[in-house]
């Protein structure tokens, strides 16, 4: 895990000025083309590439060959391609995988749009500037072509097209995935995303676009779709069982890691709005209309788990103990769930503390939902079952607004520091070696 990239969320998106750039020398657009034993098709895309970025493209921009651990002759070609061409250049990974390739070039690229496409140029070449168009402008963070895009027009065979929608189903079914097309080889990031976002994902093959864009999403950032034709290549090399099994493995490794709160996706966060008054706004609680939304839903459904369990309780014990031990039980599963879905506090560090200081708050409740009882038996001696109900929603509702501004201003507060700690923490714990690959896989560069 490389820890030199600012702990900091992301700044603002800035619209990228072509002349700023030109004059720095560094090429706003840096598209690179994974290849492994490509020696045939890899010189007439190139130069297809070439040509139609140098005739339809309005900013500099570079094509890079990052060639992982071919054996037959694609790096002589890729050399021969970057003496040729001066906007060509050619990386060489001695370990396979797209995945490793991608995050080693893109890792070390200067260029403030990354890029990258298969090298079978299934995707009409078209759709490159509608894709990268947002992320010049600011407007988004990545881009993607989506193959399953109502426009789009495909040519494909059956078994290719059931396997894609079939994927896209399950990414749907158990990632809460929103975009359409996780595996089409044609997508671009703005760099300062990536580099924040890479060191976060671990796979190195096949299954890195789709761990990139689920993180991406779960982080808030802003995903544009276009989209595309495209032609299936009946030459591909991929091979189908192996890769679906290797992506079904790493739907099961992100779902996890997300369910548990492993991931610090806070250093994803972007400020509102590019606008310099969004952002100097002073006096205005950050987050608090989703925090809101998030300790209803949450609050509604520990209300119901509460008068559940106090319906069950009361068959075997009075109305006290029966409402004591339900709210116990209904305050530390609210507490847990406030605490990563209302306030997005994830991983395991201050979890204990603020179960106690949940208690705590418990503690309040407990207080006005017994006492409401105990006014209830006073007044009416033996109260029904329903009265006893109706009480108790009335004590919780009164108790929701205290609660929510104890947990906003004193279990959960937004504190900079503590999240610098997480992430330090996650850094320091992270398995070594694993984003470091891009210092030791690096190449030759032509």
């Amino acid at each position: 895990m490389r820890t030199d990239t600012p702990w900091s969320t992301l700044p603002a998106r800035d619209h990228l000025l072509a002349g700023a750039v030109d004059a720095a020398g560094t090429p706003v657009l840096d598209v690179v083309i994974p290849v492994h034993n490509e020696e045939k098709d890899l010189e007439p895309s190139v130069l297809r590439l070439h040509e139609h970025l140098v005739r339809t493209f309005p900013y500099a921009f570079r094509i890079t060959v990052a060639d992982n651990a071919s054996t037959d002759r694609t790096p002589q070609v890729a050399a021969r391609l970057a003496a040729q061409l001066p906007r060509v250049r050619s990386y060489r990974l001695e370990q396979k995988g797209r995945g490793r390739a991608l995050r080693t070039v893109w890792s070390h690229s200067d260029s403030p749009v990354l890029a990258y496409m298969d090298v079978d140029l299934s995707t009409d070449l078209n759709a490159l500037l509608p894709l990268v168009a947002p992320l010049i402008s600011g407007h988004s963070d990545l881009a993607i072509g989506s193959r399953l895009a109502r426009s789009s027009r495909v040519v494909r065979g059956s078994k290719r097209e059931f396997i894609s929608r079939a994927y896209n189903l399950v990414l749907r079914s158990s990632l809460a995935a929103r975009f359409s097309d996780a595996q089409c080889g044609f997508k671009a990031i703005r760099r300062e995303v990536a580099q924040r976002l890479l060191p976060m994902v671990e796979d190195t093959g096949w299954f890195f676009d789709t761990e990139m864009l689920v993180l991406a999403e779960r982080a808030g950032l802003r995903i544009h779709e276009v989209p595309v034709d495209w032609i299936d290549d009946p030459d591909s090399s991929v091979h189908l069982v192996r890769t679906a099994t290797e992506d079904l493995k790493g739907v099961w490794r992100v779902g996890r890691a997300l369910a548990v709160g492993a991931l610090p996706l806070d250093r994803l966060a972007r400020p509102f709005g590019d606008d310099p008054r969004d952002r100097a706004l002073s006096g205005v609680p950050r987050g608090l209309a989703r925090q809101l939304v998030g300790f209803c839903v949450v609050g509604a459904l520990s209300t119901l788990f509460h008068l559940a369990l106090y319906s069950l309780f009361r068959l075997g014990v009075g109305p006290q103990i029966a409402n004591a031990g339900a709210l116990l039980v209904s305050a530390l599963a609210n507490t847990a769930a406030n605490r990563r879905f209302t306030f997005g506090v994830r991983g395991r560090g201050g979890a204990v503390r603020h179960q106690a200081q949940g208690l705590v708050v418990f503690a309040i409740g407990l207080v006005l939902t017994s006492g409401s009882l105990a006014a209830l038996g006073t007044a009416s001696g033996s109260p029904s079952h329903t009265t006893e109900l109706a009480v108790l929603i009335a004590a919780n509702l009164a108790g929701t607004v205290l609660r929510f501004l104890l947990f906003r201003a004193w279990v959960f507060p937004e504190r900079t520091a503590g999240r610098h700690t997480a992430l330090v923490s996650f850094a320091e714990h992270a398995p070594a070696g694993r984003a470091d690959d891009t210092h030791h896989e690096l190449g030759n560069v032509r």
